[in-house]
């Protein structure tokens, strides 16, 4: 059972409830599956129900839901994950988001474009966090 120092670095950096959201999920999901990859994508699936990754962390999102159609479809699903990015959240929030990560170009972008230049800023800041 992880303890919160084995948590992922995009946890930990995160506020306490996603952290608490992240222990019991993969508890359960210990509990339901064992130990290993299952386990970890269903407590991150329970982060991203209430989180969406902005950066190097997670922050709450306003409603609570599934993020993208990944999310909605589970894990028969086909659709692609948006990496944490809540691509069901409005194109003004996404437009938020993006100038809080410094997105160039954001203003010309479409929804599907936002959604695609959050996620690769989200994985750039992660790489430099953990090369701290």
């Amino acid at each position: 059972m992880p303890t919160r120092k084995d948590m992922p670095g995009t946890i930990e950096r995160s506020p306490k409830k996603a952290q608490d959201t992240y222990v019991k999920a993969h508890d359960a999901a210990v509990e339901e599956y064992g130990e290993g990859e299952r386990a970890h994508r269903t407590a991150f699936a329970a982060v991203k129900h209430s989180f969406e990754k902005t950066g190097d962390h997670w922050e709450p999102k306003a409603t609570k839901g599934p993020s993208d159609a990944k999310a909605a479809g589970g894990r028969a699903t086909r659709a692609k994950t948006s990496g944490g990015v809540d691509a069901n959240a409005s194109k003004e929030h996404l437009m938020g988001v993006a100038k809080k990560l410094q997105v160039r170009g954001r203003s010309r972008m479409t929804k599907p474009e936002l959604v695609e230049a959050i996620r690769k800023a989200n994985a750039s800041s992660t790489r430099k966090a953990r090369a701290r």
